[in-house]
């Protein structure tokens, strides 16, 4: 998979050559690049912002030379990639959608700063790209960066390769719309507390079926909008069950 980022802050992405993204890139499963949004100025200071039309506080970034970095990252291949940019006012991020995203070939990043982007940017990008806004939850931050490294760090770790036992994915939290069950490890007892006696009872079925207990019920207790959506999508729209 190919990633580009386009950012005023590049060294803000060196945490991705760390872990186990880190080694997908070594590995070559991952090829990242990383575009300063300041070489595509053309003034002395490398200004990528200015005041905005209309009155208002903060400033807004350019579109000149976020139309000819977006422009250089589109000529690096033949396909037309996914670009995101995060912001608030996007679309939630979830893992349904990494899982969907994992299936691209080539994705971009336009990172953020300030107030956010000349709303042109995002019209000229269509031309070239498939445009999405992607929000890590209802919150703001200073800028694309950290969600950027939130994203890849989804995105990529459910690619071929990259996770040793691909298995352990599969009963991850949100994976089907349910958190994770709780997790010990050795010794039985620490400091008075006790791995509960099921899991070392060596049943499965019932370790299967205690495991499932305890993702509903930690489902329930730390999000229930989880379940209530889950219980949306099992009732089809206009069609009653028998009652007879």
């Amino acid at each position: 998979m190919r990633l580009d980022v386009v950012t005023i802050f590049p060294d803000y992405l060196a945490p991705l050559d760390l872990s186990l993204i880190g080694k997908a890139r070594r590995d070559g499963i991952v090829d990242l690049h990383v575009h300063d949004l300041r070489d595509f100025t053309h003034d002395r200071h490398r200004t990528v912002d200015d005041t905005p039309y209309g009155g208002g506080a903060g400033m807004v970034m350019k579109p000149q030379p976020w139309g000819e970095a977006l422009e250089h990252v589109a000529a690096q291949g033949d396909s037309r990639p996914v670009l995101i940019i995060p912001g608030p006012g996007g679309e939630r991020f979830t893992q349904a959608m990494a899982r969907e995203l994992a299936e691209q070939p080539w994705i971009a990043f336009a990172c953020g700063r300030y107030e956010g982007i000349d709303e042109r940017v995002y019209e000229k990008a269509r031309e070239t790209f498939d445009v999405r806004v992607v929000s890590l939850g209802d919150y703001v931050l200073n800028g694309g960066e950290v969600a950027v490294l939130a994203i890849v760090e989804a995105v990529a770790r459910l690619l071929p390769g990259v996770v040793g036992n691909a298995e352990s994915l599969v009963e991850e939290s949100h994976e089907d719309g349910l958190l994770e069950y709780p997790i010990y490890t050795k010794p039985a007892v620490w400091q008075g507390l006790s791995v509960p006696e099921i899991l070392l009872s060596g049943d499965h079925g019932r370790i299967a079926a205690w495991r499932h207990q305890q993702r509903l019920d930690r489902t329930a207790q730390r999000r229930p909008d989880l379940l209530a959506a889950l219980a949306a999508l099992e009732v089809e729209p206009g069609v009653e069950g028998d009652r007879g």
